[in-house]
């Protein structure tokens, strides 16, 4: 059996990964990845530039906005760029409107804007932005933004307030978090923020690779049925052994394809860090990474030593307990459409558990998503997520755990069965009966 078994596998492997398709998918697949993740370079390459300085020609008919605006512009650019440089040169114009127009009209890009300032006596000022084409919306909300506080910062300038005042009034303040709960602190607070952007990307390859190895399986089955060639391999070797083939031959797969995702991200991280220079994104990426580096400050590095283990052994279950799932339900069917139709529970299932875990942080203290996180199918996602947030201990994950391999122990002894009935059935009529009846044999 074992001599079979192993053949089995090694054709149905081959037929995934020595093929052209998979090959050329791949390589399509790392462009993305790597593109994604260098997409601020890739623009750059063919004409944009993130790190344009934008010039901003200044007329000042107030003879006091042009400071106000330069120091109000430079903070809420740093603020959004996460960096000490401003993206912006303000330069004092001096000569009309027109002839700003016209200097606006001559430039190939769209990199300069003119603003003017007056005075107004029932609105402090009348501003007007010229530019030769649209602004983007980052663009567009740090200007009206300055604009707006230089409104503010010129009344107060009139109301004798010296200029290295109105200074320390709009300078960022210096906030410190104070929590009454004593079981709060900043480093859940962070958690939760990257709970909710970072983690998403990160369990998005499992949720992907979860609903491939569903229909991988679900095609396979049904194309050997359809082509009578089932016929001849279960004349050869035993249901029992096709079905493990299968299964085995599908997660040994979507290991292989998780492990190369892997690769392809690492090396795209590694070509940003040699040629990435958007300001805007490596500020959000340093943002983030300073979140992550406080984290690793207060003991979260310790946590990663048994939460990746515990996360990579459930996520493994839950492949198989899928596999299993889509190999029975494969051996019911008689063609991939009605197959399709069979699949749509399970991936609404894996769904809902994949929204569950970018929402686990709205649920702190709730029983219900506890409860949720023993669901076998769903606890791969739901678990590492709460148990980063300390919504459940490492008990809880071994009662997961537990759960999944009861599961799977259930799919495969009665599974079996019906996958021994369905396997060798063309027809759809009676096959609920049949199952069932197989079931209570």
């Amino acid at each position: 059996m074992r001599s079979k078994l192993n053949y089995l596998i090694s054709i149905s492997l081959n037929r995934k990964i020595k093929t052209k398709w998979f090959v050329a998918a791949n390589v399509i697949l790392c462009l993305i990845i790597i593109g994604l993740i260098n997409i601020d370079s890739i623009i750059t390459a063919f004409g944009g530039d993130f790190n344009q300085t934008q010039k901003v020609y200044v007329i000042d008919n107030t003879e006091h906005s042009f400071d106000l605006f330069k120091e109000q512009l430079k903070i809420s650019s740093q603020a959004v760029n996460q960096s000490e440089e401003s993206s912006y040169e303000l330069i004092k114009y001096d000569k009309t409107i027109e002839d700003a127009k016209k200097m606006l009209e001559e430039e190939e890009k769209n990199l300069s804007m003119v603003v003017v300032f007056d005075k107004s006596e029932e609105n402090v000022l009348d501003v007007q932005v010229i530019t030769k084409e649209y602004m983007d919306m980052i663009d567009t909300q740090l200007v009206n933004n300055a604009i707006n506080n230089t409104k503010v910062a010129l009344a107060i300038y009139e109301s004798d307030i010296s200029m290295e005042d109105i200074n320390k009034i709009y300078s960022p303040a210096n906030i410190e978090r104070v929590y009454l709960d004593e079981d709060k602190n900043s480093q859940d607070e962070n958690m939760e923020i990257i709970m909710t952007t970072v983690f998403p990307i990160i369990i998005l390859p499992f949720f992907m690779l979860s609903i491939f190895l569903i229909q991988m399986i679900g095609a396979e089955v049904n194309d050997e049925k359809t082509t009578r060639g089932m016929e001849i391999i279960i004349s050869n070797v035993s249901p029992k052994t096709h079905f493990f083939a299968k299964v085995i031959a599908g997660n040994l797969f979507v290991l292989l394809q998780g492990l190369l995702l892997v690769i392809f991200g690492s090396l795209g991280l590694f070509i940003r860090k040699l040629i990435g220079n958007n300001n805007i994104v490596n500020g959000i990426t340093n943002e983030v990474g300073s979140m992550i580096s406080d984290l690793l400050k207060n003991g979260f590095g310790d946590k990663l030593i048994y939460i990746v283990p515990l996360t990579l052994l459930l996520m493994i279950l839950t492949f198989i307990a899928y596999s299993l799932l889509a190999g029975i339900l494969a051996s019911m069917t008689t063609n991939i459409e009605d197959f399709q139709q069979l699949q749509t529970p399970i991936m609404i299932i894996s769904l809902v558990g994949y929204y569950l875990a970018m929402m686990a942080g709205v649920f702190e203290g709730a029983t219900f998503i506890k409860v949720l996180s023993y669901v076998p199918f769903i606890s791969a996602i739901l678990c590492p997520s709460l148990l980063v947030l300390g919504q459940i201990g490492i008990i809880d994950v071994f009662v997961s755990m537990i759960l999944i391999i009861i599961t799977n122990y259930l799919l495969i002894k009665y599974g079996l069965r019906i996958y021994k009935v369905g396997i060798l059935n063309y027809s759809s009529a009676g096959l609920w009966k049949k199952m069932f009846k197989a079931l209570k044999n």
